[in-house]
């Protein structure tokens, strides 16, 4: 059986970043960790996925689901003010990433937990997405059983 899963990332300032960067000739730390690093697996019925956001507070993060497209939001803000700010190479604002899950995963089931900067996301793969035994009908001698 085969999960589908595409991943969209989406930061409004990341094109800006990257063509600033090609015509100054910058490569700065900024615009390769302003992403969302993210790991996703399958564990049996389960699809897990985990999203690296050190330094978002749990109260900062948007989770949303719409038909089959999870959306999350993070919102790092920044812990100075600009008087004596000596280097500043964590980014902060909002940041954003899609995951648009195939058919055979229950959105409405999904779990989510946030521990040690890491979002955690627990997807059931759907009922009717998982293989299940069907009964051939005719008599009672011809009768056998196929999986699919």
């Amino acid at each position: 059986m085969e999960v589908n899963l595409m991943l969209m990332r989406t930061d409004p300032f990341r094109d800006l970043d990257r063509l600033t960067q090609q015509v100054l000739g910058t490569g700065g730390s900024f615009a390769r960790s302003s992403l969302m690093p993210m790991d996703a697996w399958r564990e049996g019925d389960t699809f897990h996925v985990e999203f690296d956001l050190p330094g978002v507070a749990p109260d900062d993060i948007d989770l949303d689901v719409e038909r089959n497209v999870v959306t999350v939001k993070a919102d790092r803000r920044a812990h100075y003010d600009e008087t004596q700010l000596i280097a500043a190479e964590r980014p902060f604002g909002v940041f954003s990433r899609q995951l648009v899950l195939g058919d055979n995963l229950d959105t409405d089931h999904i779990e989510a937990s946030y521990d040690g900067g890491v979002l955690t996301l627990t997807i059931p793969v759907a009922e009717q997405a998982k293989p299940r035994r069907i009964e051939i009908g005719g008599t009672t001698q011809d009768r056998q059983s196929i999986g699919a």
